[in-house]
């Protein structure tokens, strides 16, 4: 429970939440949301407050791929089936959850540093929301800065005609977003390569002996599956695979 308020947390931060509706001009009652409670107490009702949730719920997928070490490790996996010819396996349901725990993995110091500086503090009404939001996005900005090329975000900067930022607390969290999520697509790319090159080398010299024996009917990719297979099982490719990508990120 405290991952999916942290997640509501950075939905409301990233994304936007309407602090109050605009006043009634027809003799409709107005609704005012006043997210600065008294003494930093909470004043959204509980109805309201799961209406919002529940809206913003829908836009958890995109913010676990956009801001998360999810893109990297989905790509790579993706990659590594193709690389072993073995079409859907693992299945797309294997490779998703897998996926998740790992990024679950990735992110928990990130989670819970915000449940630590901004949820926690939240509940017990010592900040406000508002407050709370400005600590949240700070953990997960210090986590894609990381990993965020100079180039590309030079690229969106540019593109935003924003200026050139002092620090990196002065980069748009608009700009900082995109040029993440292209660092991370590079990175991906470039493991998927490398990856590909050992089981590329099986397939060329299993359909140069195919070829030299005149079995032009049997399909290399069919012979050379067993031998590629064989190879990630002796070097016991998942490890490797799984904890290479881990500690990419640490």
């Amino acid at each position: 429970m405290k991952k999916i308020a942290v997640a509501t947390l950075l939905l409301l931060l990233l994304f936007g939440a309407p602090l109050s509706a605009a006043p009634a001009t027809t003799g409709v009652p107005s609704i005012n949301i006043n997210l600065d409670g008294s003494n930093g107490k909470q004043s959204i009702s509980i109805p309201v407050q799961i209406v919002l949730f529940l809206t913003l719920l829908s836009f958890i997928p995109a913010i676990l791929i956009s801001v998360t070490s999810f893109t990297r490790i989905v790509i790579v996996f993706h990659f590594l089936r193709q690389a072993l010819g073995t079409a859907e396996t693992p299945s797309n349901q294997i490779m998703i959850g897998l996926t998740l725990f790992l990024t679950f993995f990735i992110m928990s110091p990130v989670a819970e540093q915000i449940n630590r500086e901004a949820f926690q503090p939240m509940a017990a009404g010592s900040i406000s929301q508002s407050e709370a939001l400005d600590r949240a996005i700070i953990p997960l900005r210090d986590f894609m800065m990381k990993y965020t090329r100079e180039k590309d975000l030079a690229l969106f900067l540019s593109i935003a005609r924003k200026p050139q930022p002092r620090n990196a607390s002065d980069v748009p969290t608009t700009v900082l977003i995109p040029a993440f999520m292209i660092s991370e697509l590079k990175t991906a790319f470039q493991v998927g390569f490398v990856l590909f090159l050992p089981f590329l080398l099986i397939d060329m010299v299993v359909a140069t002996v195919l070829l030299s024996m005149g079995m032009m009917q049997l399909p290399p990719v069919m012979v050379s599956m067993p031998f590629k297979i064989l190879l990630f099982i002796m070097v016991d490719g998942w490890n490797l695979v799984v904890g290479s990508l881990v500690k990419s990120f640490y």
